[in-house]
């Protein structure tokens, strides 16, 4: 019987490692914020969940003496062997990452487990290891339940300790780049656009000057000081830094480490209006790039948008760039013509400068992050002809409106990254201006909108009922937001299909698609989000 117990101590064993290892997941999505994953745990249901509930009602039973060898102690070991199969099986759209801080939590947490074991022995045990390997099985099933807790404890356990290594990380930072007098530090930042002009201003930059850019999404403070401390060289001469916030005072901090010379705001809008509660608050903040530039730096700001328009700048000098507004701009985007091939376009500057460009690219957010990196191109000395043949030769951004050819004639436009009101629409701009086939659009709809989350993905399901043929949406957060707009503008029902996963979303296409249809995947929300 001992090797009986033996066995439903280990597969209760396994299933809560690996269920702190799903939590330490959705803990390091939320910034390895405790707020941020106590409002995760609030809106997901996943404390509540049949599974966690099924585990308590096991756990109450277990604390009977009554039944417990034939009953509760076998139905733990079935639960946990079941619950561990499914755990071991799932995949997620953004899996766990094993940084040191990751595998410190985890580290904690499975301390805290074995700790928890250890006292319930000591004050419940009564010496024979048969009743020990029992009471650790009912203790595993109790730290499953409560593997929330323990994530979160281990988490801040650890806070002295990450903010000494954290200080210790971020002066080396500092003075790698101290020791790198002549390197010009571009900030990037906004509500969105800011990875895809990244990504194009490098390519630009690149054909005169050796660049540097943050790689992924290094746009945190930590990620900016483990681009310096480990991919930082001494013949840089550019080094182009993405800079990210989720709330008031996080760019700032980088500036503080990077000193920039130039700073590109690409938007002011309302992502991530949950957790900056109002426009200004976004504002203030994507700003406080431009704030820490000093008078002999260079502001490249976008019009098209009124946070940014009516923000005046006076702290050093400053291009307005736009693709659709024509008041109070230096530099716009004109004659834009889309193709097969791309877009053409001219850059027109107020001092009677201009450029022609060709660009595999589409959309006009593509055409205005584009327009900003010209403008920090010519600002740092790069010739028009070096701009022009590094335009024609960038390459489209994955999953950020970048479009391909898929299997049966099936043409992808693909703008899974995110989603935002304007990067929305302008995708469903591109769409509507398909022609060949049957224009679908799959999508989970927008998030991190604050109040106005459901008028914004109700406006969203108007424009797609105005741009598409067919509407899959995928997922319950958004859905009856999308599908209320849709129905506004009388798409029919029989045209409009729901679906739980993008997996779900997959097969309905597999059964659906023909040759010449067009398919826009708008937004693939991660694990926060069901």
């Amino acid at each position: 019987m001992l090797s009986f117990y033996i066995i439903i101590a280990l597969l209760a064993g396994v299933n809560v490692a690996l269920e702190l290892k799903r939590d330490l997941m959705m803990l390091q999505q939320n910034s390895y914020r405790n707020e941020r994953y106590t409002k995760w745990l609030k809106t997901s249901g996943d404390s509540t969940s049949m599974w966690r509930l099924g585990a308590v009602i096991i756990f109450f039973m277990s604390l009977t003496t009554f039944g417990l060898d034939l009953i509760a102690l076998p139905l733990i070991g079935l639960y946990s062997g079941a619950h561990a199969g499914v755990l071991a099986s799932r995949r997620y759209k953004l899996p766990l990452v094993w940084t040191k801080r990751a595998i410190r939590i985890y580290s904690v947490s499975v301390l805290l487990t074995v700790i928890t074991c250890v006292i319930v022995v000591a004050l419940f045990g009564d010496g024979s290891l048969i009743y020990a390997v029992k009471l650790i099985s009912i203790s595993f099933i109790a730290c499953y339940c409560g593997s929330h807790v323990l994530i979160m404890a281990a988490n801040i356990l650890l806070t002295p300790v990450e903010k000494t290594i954290n200080r210790r990380y971020y002066n080396e930072a500092a003075d790698i780049l101290a020791s790198m007098p002549n390197l010009k530090i571009v900030g990037i930042t906004g509500s969105y656009g800011k990875t895809s002009t990244k990504h194009y201003l490098h390519r630009i930059l690149s054909e005169q000057y050796d660049t540097l850019m943050t790689p992924g999404n290094f746009n945190t403070t930590l990620g900016v000081i483990r681009t310096v401390r480990e991919h930082i060289k001494p013949y840089n001469e550019v080094f182009i830094v993405e800079m990210g916030a989720k709330q008031t005072g996080d760019i700032k901090e980088i500036c503080d480490l990077v000193h920039p010379q130039v700073g590109i705001v690409t938007a002011v809008g309302p992502q991530h209006l949950e957790s900056f509660k109002t426009i200004e608050n976004i504002q203030r903040t994507k700003f406080e790039l431009i704030d820490a530039l000093t008078d002999d730096g260079l502001a490249v700001i976008n019009n098209d948008f009124e946070q940014i328009e009516k923000r005046p700048v006076e702290n050093t000098a400053c291009i307005r760039y736009s693709v659709q507004s024509s008041n109070n701009v230096d530099l716009k985007a004109e004659n834009i013509s889309y193709s097969p091939s791309g877009t053409d376009f001219t850059v027109r500057s107020s001092d009677g400068w201009s450029l022609d460009l060709h660009t595999r690219l589409v959309g006009e957010c593509n055409i205005s992050n584009l327009i900003a990196a010209v403008a920090v191109a010519r600002y740092l000395g790069v010739d028009d002809e070096k701009i022009r043949y590094a335009v024609g030769e960038i390459q489209q951004v994955e999953h950020r409106l970048s479009i391909r050819r898929g299997p049966g004639g099936v043409v992808i436009i693909d703008d899974a990254y995110n989603s935002n009101p304007v990067g929305s629409s302008m995708a469903l701009d591109v769409l509507a201006g398909m022609s060949g086939g049957r224009r679908i659009v799959v999508t989970p709809g927008m998030i991190e909108l604050g109040e106005r989350t459901y008028e914004l993905n109700r406006t969203f399901g108007e424009k797609i009922a105005d741009s598409a043929d067919l509407a899959i949406i995928v997922g319950r957060y958004n859905r009856d937001a999308i599908i209320e707009g849709i129905k506004a503008k009388n798409m029919r029902p029989d045209d409009i299909f729901t679906v739980d996963t993008f997996t779900d979303a997959q097969k309905l296409l597999s059964t659906m698609l023909k040759s010449g249809d067009i398919v826009l995947y708008e937004n693939d929300l991660p694990d926060t989000f069901k």
